[in-house]
């Protein structure tokens, strides 16, 4: 099914072509278990155009880097460029842009989260909500993007938005949310398939960071509970990667506010199960 999705690879007769497409088939597959086990319809435009998924993994051949291949979603189309696949480049793409975050994984899940707003909220009843929560999709995305980039993200956006990207538009908003929700619940799925327990002895009297992580999340239909299994393990993942000299995996605080639009993306998702 994953395999079914492409309508573009890279060129195979360059060796460094192979193993960014390796890394980029990787992420790619991991996408679509999540996908598959938040039960979403999962299809390539080669079954409907019009409304499936599909993929392009391109490399910039130009050497003007004026038409340079951006990474992007076009209705259910979604363009790859496989330079992100280089960790040397996308490091250096994370810092210019100033990112916590930024990996194949998480491009994969921005971009999808696209296309399930085309699948699950526009000309739905879930859209009013939506623009609650959001804010009006109707707003002119371009002038959007222009602002953006000319004067950045309001100073206190953290506490509104899960990045300060996904201040530019509503669109971008909930691809930004969408993409943290998936990371969230994808780890908690590999955590609860080790069956970890987190009881730490550092802080014996902190109830909320003790948690024994059995339950498979996609499972669980209650969002404030997969959030209290979620701040324990990122407490002790951040702790191990401490021990060996590493950033913390998990560089976040999520607010309430975002908590809310994490949750009604969680409700959605649990109505649209096929």
């Amino acid at each position: 099914m994953a395999c079914s999705l492409n309508r573009t690879i890279p060129n195979l007769s360059k060796p460094e072509y192979v193993a960014r497409w390796k890394a980029i088939e990787v992420a790619k597959h991991r996408l679509v278990f999540s996908l598959l086990q938040m039960k979403l319809p999962v299809f390539s435009k080669g079954v409907d155009q019009e409304t499936g998924l599909s993929f392009d993994f391109v490399a910039d051949e130009n050497e003007d880097k004026s038409k340079r291949i951006l990474t992007g979603h076009a209705n259910g189309l979604i363009t790859i460029n496989i330079a992100e696949a280089d960790d040397i480049e996308r490091e250096m793409a994370r810092k210019a842009m100033d990112e916590l975050y930024r990996t194949v994984l998480g491009h994969f899940r921005h971009e999808v989260g696209h296309y399930y707003w085309d699948r699950l909220i526009d000309n739905t009843e879930h859209l009013e909500e939506f623009r609650q929560l959001f804010g009006d999709d109707r707003e002119d995305y371009g002038e959007a993007l222009k602002k953006h980039y000319a004067e950045g993200a309001p100073a206190d956006w953290n506490e509104h938005y899960i990045s300060s990207y996904a201040t530019t538009h509503p669109w971008e908003d909930w691809a930004e949310t969408w993409a943290h929700y998936l990371h969230i619940m994808d780890t908690l799925q590999t955590a609860s398939a080790f069956r970890l327990s987190i009881h730490p002895e550092v802080a014996k009297d902190a109830d909320h960071l003790e948690a024994d992580l059995n339950e498979d999340p996609y499972q669980i239909s209650d969002f404030p509970t997969i959030m209290n299994m979620w701040l324990p393990l990122t407490f002790t993942m951040n702790s191990l990667n401490r021990s060996m000299g590493l950033h913390d995996p998990y560089p976040f605080i999520i607010y309430p506010e975002v908590m809310k639009k994490m949750e009604f993306i969680h409700r959605v998702c649990n109505r649209a199960k096929s």
